[in-house]
């Protein structure tokens, strides 16, 4: 495994595993534990927007979580408003906090006010997409082989890309955050040539975070929640 690129949201790595396996991990990201607002009183709502379409934008506003963050706890947050404008997720307060300050809920006239009381409580992805917790999508590494006088034109294109010379023909490798076998497929159709595509044994995965978890934990704890099942599978078997 091979880290490519990391920051609190998004980890890019490549991998020698199979799609399966890949597939699964991103499939388990659902069965991790994750805190949203899952039900909503709204007491007055003044605005434009239908009560089940502010609770339904509510719902999708990341949760801050910490380790004290359990399955027995109901977290409350308040919201009451009677400034013109947006109404934004920051309005939301109690014994949590949301992830993301600016998202808007409603938009106020004047003379106009909303109230509302949120209950948060963990709850899966595989039940709501509101409690997901982010998002992993993976490709095949590929190599790609052209000809030599088109080195110039890829090494303006992409001056960080790594070309390797072989006789008469140059090699790169899509094996990074941004994937570049289409463009230089069109580099080489527009010079009258044809790139050669072999893909390679690794996969480049992207995990990325809505940010109630660190994207590292959420990998972690993906893996976890797959081998729990595949213990439980075992011991059926036996």
């Amino acid at each position: 495994m091979k880290l490519i690129e990391k920051n609190k949201d998004q980890m890019v790595f490549l991998a020698e595993i199979d799609e399966s396996l890949a597939n699964v991990i991103r499939r388990y990201l659902n069965e991790i534990p994750v805190l949203a607002i899952d039900e909503v009183d709204i007491s007055k709502n003044d605005s434009s927007l239908y009560d089940e379409t502010i609770a339904h934008r509510i719902g999708l506003i990341p949760i801050k979580m910490d380790k004290t963050t359990n399955e027995k706890t109901d977290y409350k947050l308040k919201l009451a408003s009677k400034t013109d404008g947006n109404v934004k997720s920051k309005e939301l307060k109690g014994n949590v906090e949301v992830v993301y300050g600016e998202i808007p809920i409603t938009y106020l006239t004047k003379g106009q006010e909303i109230e509302l009381v949120g209950i948060a409580r963990l709850g899966k992805g595989s039940t709501h997409s509101k409690f997901s917790p982010g998002l992993l999508v993976y490709r095949r590494a590929l190599e790609i082989t052209l000809d030599k006088d088109l080195s110039d034109k890829i090494k303006k294109a992409y001056p960080k890309s790594e070309i390797k010379e072989r006789g008469n023909k140059i090699i790169i490798m899509d094996d990074n955050k941004e994937e570049i076998s289409d463009f230089i497929e069109g580099i080489a159709e527009k010079a009258g040539k044809k790139a050669e595509i072999k893909e390679g044994k690794e996969l480049v995965i992207t995990l990325e975070s809505f940010g109630q978890l660190d994207v590292k934990e959420i990998f972690k704890k993906s893996i976890e929640a797959l081998k729990k099942d595949l213990n439980e599978v075992e011991k059926k078997i036996k």
